[in-house]
């Protein structure tokens, strides 16, 4: 008996497709549970994690002070902000922070740069005096790099100048 190769080809073409069909499963899965009963509600979200970022932002009064035009001079105002940011520090002893200093976009970046420095060490000097470590403290300087508002305008300026306290560890 001879195969032609058209006839063989079909042959084994039938044999590899029924070689791919599926097998039933040896067992079952078990049968659906009917769960109508009373659904527990997941756990409530009681807040920021303590000693968060998250947490810092809601609980001091803010996490920046602001500055007059080319100043770097801590006013009464900001005072109470770094009051209530050394209070929050104190119930967290082991957190460090980070203080970034800001500038408006006028005058150079050279200038800037040195005026947001001078920003964010009065702001450190203030937090030290408050009782803070000055050990936890690091300060940079973002000159006018990154603006809050992005106006060309008093109110944006206004915004622009200032010092930010972040927490790091």
């Amino acid at each position: 008996m001879t195969f032609r190769p058209a006839t063989l080809l079909i042959a084994v073409s039938l044999i590899a497709i029924a070689g791919c069909a599926k097998k039933p499963p040896a067992q079952l899965p078990p049968a659906p549970v009917d769960n109508t009963g009373p659904v527990t509600p997941p756990p409530a979200n009681n807040g920021p994690l303590p000693g968060s970022q998250e947490d810092f932002v809601a609980s001091v009064a803010s996490d920046r002070i602001f500055f007059a035009l080319d100043q770097s001079d801590v006013d009464a105002p900001s005072q109470g902000t770094l009051r209530s940011q050394a209070a929050w520090l104190a119930r967290y002893p082991q957190k460090r922070v980070t203080i970034e200093g800001h500038c408006d976009e006028r005058g150079t970046r050279e200038y800037n740069l040195a005026l947001g420095e001078r920003r964010a060490n009065a702001t450190k000097n203030a937090l030290a005096a408050l009782g803070v470590d000055a050990s936890r403290i690091t300060t940079i300087s973002y000159g006018k790099e990154r603006p809050d508002a992005t106006g060309s305008d008093e109110a944006s300026y206004a915004k622009n100048r200032r010092a930010v306290t972040v927490t790091i560890q």
